[in-house]
């Protein structure tokens, strides 16, 4: 995978009687895959909201002594990669609001495409927002709604922002989540015990022992607190799932619109070999993401299946910079060639997309240099021509290759002997589901909702003389 960031991940867990602040620990430690920057977790009790932030993964914000702290009946957690605002502190997730009718905490993935007019309503009506990201803009509008209680006041909110979300909110010993109407991030549901769990991914319940439900639907807002289960179709739904969580973004394990992704990935490594056939001696993909579309397009071709790289999973998870010396290095950092299953092979290299071009042309040089002696690359995903708007960090449309150069251009500019992708067709097809119900844009141009200006994802960063500063009452921080 080339130069396409994780969205975040999203938790919540109401389940009276266990630690739920360990169990959300181990659900975004499942999830972390999602996002590496920060994570974060809130609780309430009677001592009310306590909320703990780092920068990092998962397991190097949180000690014992952490979860030890956030007791409760409910809590929910965040697992970031930054689509709107910087990698900072005072963007981690969950995000805490007070307003005339309470305080909630408030974890999201996805992205807001009207966020900047909703943050100037609020900035006008004098909210001093503290961070540069389009969640905080949720939270606050969320304690300044009316409604009947927390479930309305969410669905009134839900009428008046536009673009992608998957939410979980923690209010006293309440987690409510819900999905935009288009469904562009996943969200699902389960039991633990009597308990309830929502989770971005299916993959999170699994390791937790807690059984799936179902998905929540897009524009479907869900509750579990001392009053039961409830549920609200908020938004009349309009599916516009994005098609790269089948391709990359979820894990394999992972079962998205009733399917476990592995067989899915599979089936688009079977169609790359119908539609782009080669003689080769190899298949090998590029890992992680890759491997079972390279394990389909080896059935289906009958030519061997080989692992020709071996991944350093940590590479890009410090905040340790290299020299340019390391830098110089670049890919070779996170992937190690096997010169002896490569030399004097005829090789073909399955990976899920190209975005900028500049990642894959190391990976053909790395195999070339360990002895291959033919590469062909074979790509999932049909060329990126348009950039996301809707909580993934792409690229520009100036950024992305396939915006600029025709298949034969990239194909010289990568350095591969062959070069062929999937179809859009043949990547839904290989999905299994209708093609109006997936989000297509980055690869057609067709937006589920009108997009007016490319936005900038720091387009809310303040200037280098503001200071920003979290509220120190309800939030204890762990510096990076």
């Amino acid at each position: 995978m080339e130069d396409l960031k994780e969205a975040c991940g999203v938790f919540g867990v109401y389940a009276p009687g266990e630690d739920v602040a360990r169990v959300t620990f181990y659900g975004l430690y499942a999830l972390q895959h999602r996002g590496q920057e920060s994570a974060g977790i809130a609780t309430y009790d009677r001592g009310g909201l306590q909320v703990r932030l780092g920068m990092g993964l998962v397991s190097q914000v949180f000690e014992e002594k952490d979860l030890a702290s956030l007791r409760g009946d409910a809590a929910i957690g965040h697992t970031r990669y930054s689509t709107t605002g910087s990698s900072r502190i005072e963007n981690a997730q969950p995000l805490v609001a007070t307003g005339p009718y309470g305080t909630v905490a408030v974890a999201h993935n996805g992205n807001l495409i009207n966020a900047g007019r909703l943050r100037e309503d609020l900035e006008e009506a004098g909210v001093r927002l503290i961070s540069s990201t389009d969640s905080e803009v949720i939270a606050h509008m969320l304690v300044r709604t009316p409604g009947k209680d927390w479930v309305d006041r969410l669905a009134q909110v839900m009428k008046r922002i536009e673009g992608a979300y998957s939410l979980v909110v923690l209010v006293e010993d309440e987690v409510i989540g819900a999905r935009d109407q288009m469904g562009v991030r996943p969200m699902c549901m389960g039991r633990m015990g009597e308990g309830w769990v929502f989770a971005s991914e299916s993959c999170a319940l699994d390791h937790l022992g807690a059984t799936f439900v179902r998905d929540i639907q897009p524009g479907e807002i869900v509750s579990a607190g001392p009053g039961g289960f409830r549920t609200l179709q908020a938004l009349e739904r309009r599916d516009a799932a994005c098609i790269f969580e089948h391709i990359y973004f979820a894990r394999p394990d992972s079962q998205l619109g009733g399917e476990q992704l592995y067989p899915v990935r599979m089936r688009m490594g079977a169609q790359l070999a119908r539609q782009h056939p080669v003689e080769a001696d190899i298949v090998m993909g590029v890992p992680d993401s890759a491997i079972a579309a390279a394990i389909g397009y080896a059935h289906e071709s009958g030519i061997p299946f080989v692992e020709g790289f071996v991944k350093n999973r940590y590479v890009g998870r410090t905040f340790i910079q290299p020299d340019q010396r390391i830098r110089e290095q670049g890919v070779a950092l996170k992937y190690n060639p096997l010169p002896h299953v490569l030399s004097g092979k005829r090789v073909i290299v399955v990976d899920d997309s190209i975005v900028r071009g500049t990642t894959t042309p190391r990976v053909v040089q790395l195999l070339r240099r360990a002895g291959a002696v033919e590469v062909h690359l074979r790509i999932c995903a049909p060329p990126i021509t348009n950039p996301c708007h809707f909580g993934v960090d792409m690229a520009t449309r100036t950024e992305l290759i396939a915006a600029q150069m025709s298949v034969e251009a990239i194909r010289q500019h990568v350095g591969a002997d062959t070069l062929g992708y999937l179809s859009v067709d043949d990547v839904v097809e290989s999905v299994g589901a209708p093609r109006d119900s997936f989000c297509l844009a980055c690869f057609t141009g067709e937006y589920p909702i009108p997009v007016q200006l490319e936005m900038d994802k720091l387009m809310f960063e303040p200037g280098e003389e503001a200071t920003l500063k979290m509220p120190a009452p309800t939030v204890a921080k762990r510096p990076s």
